[in-house]
């Protein structure tokens, strides 16, 4: 949950805190700097006393609503915490509640972090379970890349003082969590890579959880002008679709543009379709009809969906061989993933080069549970 992202060897503090980036093996030095000041921990971590409770149950409750300010200017409350607390996570690792108050604050410095506690339970009699999503943009690349990371949090609780003790973190995208995890820096690296995601509104969704080979992501309902194209990777049908929204309907009204551009292939008996999503403000109701029968209108209201991301140009046998890999995965998960699958294209390729186009394939779920 406080995922620490960068060992606890990496820093240095003297002074003024401060953190240093290993020397990798064959790396050359460069003229970048990764002196970063890290912000007072008393400006930031809440020291109001609270009532101690003295077990487990009593304390889920207080996670609910502390948790969420772990990465704002209230910050936790430090008076529930031991001194000695013991903090993992893969790459991570501190036994102070000093060392972990300061990851805290050093994720802040180099990260914009949107925090999302999904469910805190308790699972042992000294023991509560969380489940979570953390979004991670860093902000000291130009291209600011957004971390995905998903897992628990085991908090132990030492039951004569009502205090956690411990916090381990697992993720979801690594099989060994062990502290220090070689799998997990790679992780961590591989979404380094740069993706350009278009400033446009798009379907919103949140990230429930993010496995080695996909996401499952909980969608809102949204809206799309569709019509019929003549294969996945085709550009068919973009131009009526698009003149929908750029005014050729029957109000001449115009939209503002939206990604991705989707292509649905339900079955291979079926005709592929290209869809356009509409802006999120539409109403199905109010929207005005189109100036052809071969457009149609509708809402995708269907929630639970996998997604597996990748860049390049895209062919029909790339999505082939994407959609293969997830669906294999989701099984082997005991998912059960719907017939029919999307292919999402965030991006121009006329003005995208093909190894930053961020492109998905997506498909939906069924019978989906989400849980700690």
């Amino acid at each position: 949950m406080a995922t620490g992202l960068l060992p606890s060897q990496f820093f240095a503090s003297g002074g003024r805190s401060c953190c240093k980036f290993p020397k990798l093996p064959g790396a050359k030095p460069s003229k970048f700097h990764s002196r970063v000041s890290v912000p007072r921990l008393s400006r930031r971590v809440s020291a109001t006393a609270t009532p101690v409770a003295t077990d487990a149950e009593s304390l889920v409750g207080f996670l609910e609503q502390d948790l969420p300010h772990l990465f704002d200017d209230q910050g936790i409350d430090r008076t529930r915490y031991e001194e000695r607390v013991e903090f993992r996570d893969p790459i991570t690792k501190y036994d102070t509640l000093s060392g972990y108050l300061f990851n805290l604050q050093l994720l802040r410095v180099v990260f914009n972090v949107e925090f999302i506690l999904h469910e805190a339970k308790k699972t042992k009699q000294d023991e509560i379970t969380t489940r979570w999503t953390m979004n991670m943009t860093f902000k000291l690349l130009p291209w600011k890349p957004v971390l995905l990371i998903t897992g628990v949090s085991v908090m132990g609780v030492n039951l004569s003082t009502g205090r956690f003790r411990s916090h381990v973190d697992y993720w979801d995208s690594v099989d060994n969590n062990d502290y220090f995890s070689f799998e997990a820096v790679m992780d961590v690296l591989k979404q380094m890579r740069p993706f350009k995601t278009p400033n446009l509104e798009t379907p919103k969704y949140t990230a429930l959880k993010r496995t080695k080979y996909y996401e499952i992501r909980k969608y809102d309902a949204f809206l799309v002008v569709e019509t019929t194209t003549d294969g996945l990777a085709s550009s068919s049908g973009f131009n009526s679709v698009a003149g929908y929204i750029f005014g050729k309907n029957q109000r001449e009204e115009k939209m503002k543009m939206t990604t991705p551009v989707f292509t649905a292939r339900q079955s291979q008996d079926c005709s592929d379709v290209i869809q356009i999503v509409l802006p999120l403000n539409c109403e199905l109701p109010k929207l005005p009809p189109p100036n052809s029968s071969e457009l149609t209108l509708r809402e995708v209201s269907r929630v639970y969906a996998a997604a597996i991301k990748f860049s390049g140009a895209v062919t029909e046998e790339l999505v082939m061989e994407k959609q293969k890999l997830l669906r294999d995965s989701l099984r082997r998960d005991d998912l059960k993933p719907a017939d029919g699958y999307l292919l999402a294209r965030y991006n121009d390729p006329d003005s995208t080069p093909a190894f930053l186009r961020r492109n998905e394939v997506l498909i939906w779920l069924e019978d989906y549970h989400f849980e700690v």
